[in-house]
């Protein structure tokens, strides 16, 4: 492999030489193809996790996700319908030009009410189920070992309906549970083709893991990932993105390796929701990386 300047200076000297028009030509030809694979790379679309703006949600559904279609976020991912049939959710979807490729179902009904879940993301247009927390009774070693085989098993009821189970982190997974790391067992325990994981970039850096060492441990693993800033404070409190110290050019840059298909903005506490989520996409639909 020789160096991007190396080849672009190669190229040059060609064309200098007095090398042949066709030869010339050719030379440009390759220089720009060169170059053009190291053209900053945007993302096509942003979404929104909608717990972000949950309290709007439940106070107005219909004129929310006008807002956040306004906004100009493409995809939203659900964290509950708001007792909406998902026909009428389908509905709303299609005529505000948003689709949702993601819905969060509690561990409860992934357990009791799996069926239910399918039916709805079949018609809404879920191409994702996804797991996203752990109460603070279910975190023992033992109930991580169970959950393993039922990630398993819920991974495989999904797959046959043409949809993707994935699970979504916080940063208890990566807090030693009998010497042991549960979002470590969890990835080693389940299988590739029936598990991912939606990684909350946030909390796994709030947890002290880096997010690329994952990527590189397990390659295609991250479809999903919540994009959400750290402010710099010692709390390291939620911020809006491009606010904080999270380095998302060197994470995105990494996304063909990690498998990263959506991203999902996700603040889960701010003082004007609404006025978050618009700073957060502006700052997402012009990054480069």
């Amino acid at each position: 492999m020789i160096s991007r300047r190396r080849f672009l200076g190669t190229a040059a000297l060609a064309v200098a030489g007095g090398a042949s028009l066709s030869s010339s030509n050719l030379a440009g030809d390759l220089a720009r193809n060169f170059a053009g694979s190291f053209a900053a790379r945007k993302l096509s679309k942003v979404g929104l996790q909608l717990y972000t703006v949950r309290n709007e949600m439940k106070a107005d559904f219909n004129g929310t996700l006008e807002k956040v279609a306004a906004t100009g976020y493409k995809e939203v991912e659900f964290a509950g319908y708001f007792d909406r049939k998902p026909q009428e959710v389908k509905a709303l979807l299609d005529k505000l030009g948003l689709t949702s490729p993601s819905v969060h179902v509690p561990l409860a009904d992934l357990r009791n009410n799996l069926d239910k879940a399918i039916d709805a993301a079949k018609v809404i247009g879920h191409k994702f189920i996804v797991c996203p927390f752990l109460m603070p009774n279910e975190r023992k070693w033992e109930d991580y070992k169970q959950l393993a085989p039922l990630f398993n098993r819920v991974g495989e009821a999904t797959k046959k309906a043409g949809i993707q189970f994935a699970y979504h982190n916080h940063d208890f997974e990566f807090t030693p549970v009998d010497g042991k790391l549960p979002m470590d067992f969890l990835l080693g325990e389940t299988n590739p083709q029936l598990v991912k994981i939606e990684l909350d970039l946030y909390w796994i850096t709030k947890a002290g893991h880096d997010p690329l060492a994952y990527f590189a441990k397990h390659p295609g693993r991250f479809p999903l990932v919540h994009v959400k800033d750290m402010d710099n404070t010692p709390k390291k409190a939620f911020a809006e993105v491009g606010r904080g110290t999270m380095d998302f050019k060197k994470i995105f840059a990494q996304s063909k390796k990690a498998g990263i298909q959506h991203y999902f903005v996700e603040q889960d506490v701010s003082k004007s929701p609404l006025e978050s989520i618009k700073v957060s996409y502006d700052y997402l639909s012009k990054l480069e990386f």
